[in-house]
């Protein structure tokens, strides 16, 4: 049986492409093993798709002063020589690394030991794990065609984001009554803060929530620890700290979506034709990755966006009475998007590395 180490974290956009290929790579007769951090956000995810894990040390490297700059670099050594360790030990036949900071020193034991790596980056630019990571990579898979300038071209390939197959069959009926909604019926307005959750976006939304829910009921994926307990039992409305399983569901309901422009999430939304209002995260708190995102799907015609410093009570209540009416635009634009087969290109160039070695 052919063997393939998979890796990303920190995340969950570093984590949810790699387990939409996984039926895939089951499919195509794939043993699977998964390194990540001890203790991130990926070990849970990971683990409840019943694939063997293990935890390495991992440290970030950061471009800004902090305190653990001092100590982060010791980390990633002896994150790579576990890395090395367990390339050894599984003797893999390829690695597929969906970045993130634990993902570095896996892609680098890989090279080291002869292992190919095919790594994925989700962004228009690469952020700093990938583009240490290319180094070692056979590969360079991509999102955006805009993002293909900025790779080397011997390795760069378009293939859009793996998208999980059950995504596309979510039961709208499930969602409703998990939220306890009324029987009045009215379009949903789900809010995507992204898997640590947003402030800026709950606060903008909570403010003008009476005004939303007289016209929407609203699913608010808020993040960990954002729960407002004086908001439980307001009618219409469904607070959740985080969705796994339940989100196929909840974005087979959503007429309408307000979401951070994570790239896993944005082709979440485009694969499922869902009209949307992004709010980046905004350049003083990130590399800007988000906004660039933004501004192509906006381009596109996929997406109406808001910049995070421009979000008032009015913006946000005009952005979402816009966008509502004029819905259908939107669904048109990305019905002919013309989107790839991303899981089915990803596994061509795995199988073809492998073929190679």
């Amino acid at each position: 049986m052919k063997k393939i180490v998979m890796t990303g974290g920190g995340t969950a956009g570093h984590v949810t492409p790699n387990i939409a290929l996984m039926p895939a790579l089951k499919e195509a007769g794939y043993d699977i093993h998964y390194i990540g951090s001890y203790t991130g956000i990926e070990k849970e995810l990971i683990e409840a798709q019943n694939i063997p894990y293990t935890g390495i040390d991992s440290g970030k490297l950061r471009r800004y002063f902090d305190p653990k700059n001092f100590s982060d670099p010791f980390r990633v050594i002896k994150g790579y020589a576990q890395a090395l360790g367990l390339m050894h030990k599984l003797k893999p036949d390829i690695v597929f690394s969906k970045g993130g900071f634990v993902s570095v020193p896996v892609v680098l034991a890989a090279k080291t030991c002869g292992v190919p790596a095919i790594i994925h980056e989700s962004d228009i630019t690469p952020g700093l794990a990938n583009r240490i990571a290319i180094k070692g990579a056979k590969k360079v898979c991509c999102n955006f065609p805009e993002t293909l300038k900025y790779l080397p071209a011997e390795k760069a390939v378009l293939t859009g984001s793996p998208i999980r197959r059950e995504l596309l069959n979510g039961i709208p009926e499930n969602a409703y009554a998990l939220c306890g909604f009324p029987t009045e019926k009215k379009p949903v307005l789900l809010i995507i803060g992204g898997s640590l959750g947003s402030r800026a976006i709950n606060e903008a939304v909570r403010k003008v929530l009476p005004e939303l829910l007289k016209d929407f009921h609203i699913i608010h994926l808020c993040g960990k620890g954002n729960l407002d307990d004086t908001l439980v039992g307001t009618k219409g409305y469904a607070q959740f700290e985080y969705a796994s399983a339940e989100l196929t569901d909840m974005l087979a309901l959503a007429d309408l979506a307000i979401s951070r422009a994570g790239a896993n999430s944005i082709c979440e939304l485009l694969a499922l034709h869902k009209p949307n209002i992004l709010i980046p995260l905004s350049a003083a708190a990130s590399r800007g990755d988000q906004i660039l995102n933004a501004k192509s799907f906006e381009k596109q015609g996929f997406s109406y966006v808001i910049q995070e410093e421009d979000v008032t009570d009015e913006v946000l209540l005009s952005a979402v009475r816009e966008v509502f009416a004029n819905r259908q635009n939107y669904i048109n634009a990305m019905s002919e998007s013309g989107q790839m087969d991303s899981i089915g290109t990803i596994l061509e160039l795995i199988e073809k590395e492998c073929k190679q070695r």
